[in-house]
């Protein structure tokens, strides 16, 4: 929170961190600690290509630093205010009641995630920016947007925050500190889990922002495997954060090695074939 602040020094915004919480983000109960807002959590695998018997080499993927890549992401600034216009309003974020088109890809992945359950949901901004650009790309309707809670938002407000420990993380790997690269992981990921109702962070509550942070993640990691579908590469699996297993040459796509911007394998294995 002391980094976040002095990087928030001379900023354009002034965010609140204590605004009124809404009912839809408070915690249902003290053991499953789950609120009403789904966050777009992926977990899928192509099942028809692990019933194939074609014999197929894939390589696992890690995305480097998921977490702070989202800091990335359209954050709203004050308090949320009802909206029941049924319009997305590009220059405000939060979250919004949608009832989800249909998604008929069996080789990608829902936007939505790994939700079992049927109906309207509530999702956070990343998620709907993401099915928004999915209709447009005429992979599937538009969502139906039934109310909103938001607030003008800005992807500015982690902007100098992400940036300097991109930086320094950079800086760590290539002298090959890694206490250092493991001690930021540690503080930026326990940044994002702590800022919604935590005892272990009394200087801000924004269980919005934590929300929209991790579904930005996983859009991050849904939009990688979108490029990999693209580009011909096969989609194996897609998990959490930071995992996508594909066939093909990825090199294409990503430079190997711990940057932001580039992919590093974790392993290999084999699909199909008569050792199946």
């Amino acid at each position: 929170m002391g980094w976040f602040d002095h990087t928030r020094k001379g900023g354009r915004y002034e965010h609140s961190s204590f605004p009124p919480v809404n009912d839809l983000l408070k915690k249902t109960g003290q053991k499953s600690g789950a609120d009403a807002v789904w966050e777009g959590r992926l977990s899928w695998k192509n099942m028809p290509l692990r019933t194939d018997a074609t014999r197929r080499e894939v390589t696992a993927l890690d995305a480097n630093a998921a977490y702070l890549a989202a800091f990335k992401t359209h954050l709203p600034i004050g308090q949320l205010t009802h909206d029941t216009s049924g319009t997305h309003d590009p220059k405000r974020a939060g979250i919004h009641l949608i009832t989800p088109p249909a998604w008929d890809h069996a080789d990608l992945p829902s936007p939505l995630g790994d939700r079992r359950k049927t109906g309207d949901v509530w999702i956070t901004e990343p998620t709907l920016r993401l099915m928004q650009r999915c209709a447009r790309d005429g992979l599937c309707e538009a969502p139906v947007i039934r109310e909103s809670w938001t607030s003008g938002a800005t992807e500015n407000v982690l902007e100098k925050l992400r940036r300097t420990l991109a930086l320094v993380r950079r800086e760590a790997i290539e002298q090959g500190d890694e206490v250092t690269t493991e001690y930021l992981k540690a503080a930026y990921s326990k940044f994002i889990s702590t800022m919604g109702e935590s005892t272990y962070n009394r200087e801000i509550r924004r269980p919005d922002w934590m929300h929209i942070l991790r579904s930005q993640a996983f859009a991050n990691l849904w939009l990688k495997a979108h490029r990999a579908h693209k580009a011909g590469l096969t989609v194996v699996e897609v998990t959490g954060t930071d995992e996508l297993h594909v066939v093909g040459d990825w090199r294409q796509l990503w430079d190997e090695g711990r940057d932001l911007s580039e992919m590093k394998p974790k392993h290999t294995y084999t699909l199909g074939g008569s050792d199946q």
